[in-house]
């Protein structure tokens, strides 16, 4: 097989060898054996040698960028940043005390935030600092003359006093020599006191310059007047720090805004002028900054992130509102992870003796920022409360149902369309509780709502009848609306349970509640979650005199939520923190005690789980003599009023009218036992056989009434469930 390899040789090197002629100059002697491939000529080239420049400028390179080399770079750089600002905050101490310039830098700050009056006052002070200084320097110049007359004099008393001193040694001793004595020990004081200092001087000249670098030193390291990336890393960071004038006025500056930023700087310091005092405020503190001609309120509002980082605090952790002085921004600054802290539990639960008046009392709902109690009046307001899901909406809601529920008089219908047992305590409390998700709890939730708007009715008749009525409050809660909404079902008649329009039954029968049924104490919540114009209307939202929001995604959310108004003051739950500020809620209302100019307040609800709201429900069920709870909307048994009537009035040829109601309600209770003459009169109206006067007194004609029977089509249109 080796020999085979010389086919594949070079047909010139063949002939060659065939022909016996020598081969080709240069030409070697051809190898006809098949040989192994040589490992070292496959590899790659060898790198060309790095050069000794090379090498040395990646060395040194590594020197400086090493981190010792940082540490120490850093080291000296602050440390020789102390001593020059020390030296230019102590060279600006000194200028300002000997010069007018703090006087006129306090002026210029007063002009700029437009306070006159401040202005007058520091201009007034400066004319007295400088009328001072010129009495002073009149005074340089008789100086001398006063210096040389007090010298003259102190020498001729020290003289005098220490040749008394001598006489008096001198007699006391009976030694004429002491006479000198005394001047003699003055001048051997002088000498020590030139021979100490000609010691010490030599020193204290050497030391001398160290020791005020060491106080210049001293006073920039207090100062902190280095530059930020040379300080240490716990002087960098300044999370925490409590918030003083001068780290609100740097905030401010630092925003991006121009003209604030060239207004804070012409006022140098002095920009704390700006600010109002800084009051402690539950777990942080609260400041009014006035704000700079040329400067808006939306402006600082649309830099809370900055503002916040720039006070070394997380943007949850401030509030920007709107108070009513003009121009003016009111800034509530968190201690540094104090909202994280949850708060203490509701007084439902800690005080069994907590009672509850709907018309006249407020439901604990949490605290405030500042830590104060914010409670909530519930009295004829309709409430809606949205958010992210999962944030506390149901809690927030229930918690204001169970303190509602300590007012026996308060009745409550509840439809849960999210189904999983959060209301379920209200078993036996309520007297009707849906549960579910499904179409078919829509619809019971709907036909629910239905039935606020029908007992509304009732009431307003009777209003209309006796204007001193007064009713039990009957309170609709729908949590999870959101569902009832979106449901696509409709009826027999082809009419929708849910949908936004005006051809849906839950819309309309949410909108006739809103529209009148807080006048007779008829009144609905809702809990709806992640907000859309589809799943919470316009005109659904607006019907709400409480509106609260836990998170939201975007602002056009929270404007959905809390409406344009609240959130043009600063309310602001899109920068709530998704799962951290769970049960943290920005409440607009009127029923709750809000800053003065402020649209909205922040609430921290208390969270009752579901044991504890079980033992306020039996607390509340204790104050009632038992409630049969409804699982479907009882529709009632089909009759015919009119039918009714006839029969009631038998062979009777006129009856009067509560004589009649009497009667129905002794022929079926259910059915009648809550009419009035309104409900007689409309039924009578609308068959044709109308009630009328006979000696002064309204009576049913039975004439009427069977002539109105006959001439009714017989399509059973008659039936109706009052």
């Amino acid at each position: 097989m080796t020999e085979l390899a010389v086919e594949g040789a070079d047909m010139g090197t063949l002939h060659h060898l065939d022909d016996h002629r020598p081969a080709p100059t240069g030409a070697g002697p051809v190898d006809l054996t098949k040989t192994a491939p040589d490992p070292a000529q496959d590899e790659a080239p060898a790198e060309a040698p790095v050069s000794r420049w090379v090498r040395s400028g990646r060395a040194v390179r590594r020197a400086v960028t090493h981190e010792r080399t940082r540490t120490v770079g850093r080291l000296t750089v602050r440390h020789g940043m102390y001593i020059v600002g020390g030296g230019r905050i102590v060279a600006r101490r000194t200028w300002e005390g000997r010069t007018a310039a703090r006087y006129e830098r306090m002026l210029r700050a007063a002009e700029a935030a437009g306070n006159l009056d401040l202005a007058t006052e520091w201009e007034e002070r400066g004319a007295r600092f400088r009328a001072a200084r010129h009495q002073r320097r009149m005074d340089l110049l008789t100086a001398p003359v006063k210096a040389a007359k007090g010298a003259a004099a102190g020498a001729g008393v020290t003289a005098g006093g220490l040749l008394l001193l001598g006489i008096l040694l001198a007699v006391a001793n009976k030694d004429f020599a002491d006479v000198a004595t005394p001047t003699l020990a003055l001048i051997e004081l002088v000498r020590w006191i030139v021979l100490i200092i000609s010691v010490v001087w030599g020193p204290l000249v050497t030391l001398g310059p160290w020791a005020a670098l060491l106080g210049l030193w001293a006073v920039g390291r207090h100062q902190q007047s280095a530059p930020q990336w040379a300080l240490p890393a716990k002087a960098r960071s300044s999370a925490g720090d409590p918030i003083t004038p001068s780290i609100v006025v740097m905030a401010l500056r630092d925003l991006g805004i121009a003209t604030l930023r060239t207004a804070v700087k012409e006022m140098g310091d002095a920009g704390a002028s700006m600010l109002g005092p800084i009051t402690i405020a539950g777990c942080g503190v609260e400041v009014d900054v006035t704000l700079p001609s040329g400067v808006s309120t939306n402006e600082v509002q649309g830099r809370r992130r900055k503002l916040a980082e720039n006070l070394a605090r997380h943007e949850h952790e401030v509030f920007i509102t709107i108070p009513q002085a003009a121009r003016t921004v009111r800034l509530w600054i968190a201690d540094s992870g104090a909202l994280d802290e949850p708060i203490g539990p509701s007084p439902l639960v800690t005080d069994d003796a907590v009672t509850a008046d709907y018309a006249k009392g407020r439901a604990p709902w949490g605290q405030d920022l500042r830590g104060d109690a914010a409670v909530l009046s519930l009295y004829q307001r309709h409430l809606l409360i949205t958010g992210l899901s999962n944030q506390g909406k149901t809690a927030a809601l229930r918690a204001l149902a169970l303190w509602a529920a300590l007012d026996p008089r308060v009745e409550f219908r509840i439809s849960d369309l999210k189904g999983v047992g959060d209301w379920a305590m209200f078993e036996g409390l309520a007297t009707f509780l849906n549960q579910g998700p499904a179409d078919e709890n829509v619809i019971s939730a709907t036909e629910m709502v239905e039935s606020l708007v029908t007992e509304m009715n009732r009431r307003i008749e009777v209003r209309r009848n006796d204007p001193k009525a007064v009713f039990a409050p009957l309170i609709g809660i729908v949590d999870e609306a959101q569902v009832a909404f979106m449901c696509p079902v409709k009826d027999e008649d082809g009419v929708p349970y849910g949908g936004s329009k005006a051809t849906s039954r839950y819309f309309m029968a949410v909108r006739k509640v809103h529209n009148q049924g807080r006048a007779v104490d008829v009144i609905l919540w809702e809990g709806t979650q992640d907000p859309t114009d589809q799943n919470l209307p316009k005109l659904v939202r607006e019907g709400a005199h409480t509106r609260a929001s836990l998170a939201l995604g975007t602002e056009s959310q929270a404007r959905m939520a809390l409406g344009d108004k609240a959130v043009d003051g600063g309310a602001a739950p899109h920068l709530l923190r998704q799962g951290l500020d769970k049960g943290t809620l920005v409440v607009a209302s009127d029923g709750i005690d809000i800053p003065a100019g402020q649209a909205s307040i922040t609430v921290r609800t208390h969270y009752i789980d579901d044991d504890q709201a079980k033992t306020i429900t039996d607390r509340a069920k204790a104050l009632r003599d038992g409630v049969t709870t409804l699982h479907v909307v009882d529709r009632g048994e089909e009759h015919d009023p009119l039918a009714d009537i006839a029969t009631v009035l038998g062979s009777d040829a006129r009856v009067r009218t509560q004589e009649v109601i009497t009667r129905l309600v002794a022929l079926n209770k259910d059915a009648y036992g809550k009419w009035s003459f309104i409900d007689l009169k409309r039924v009578l109206d609308d068959a044709g056989a109308e009630p009328y006067k006979s000696d002064g007194r309204m009576v049913v004609a039975r004439d009427r009434v069977t002539a109105a029977l006959a001439n009714r089509d017989g399509d059973g249109s008659a039936s109706a469930s009052e």
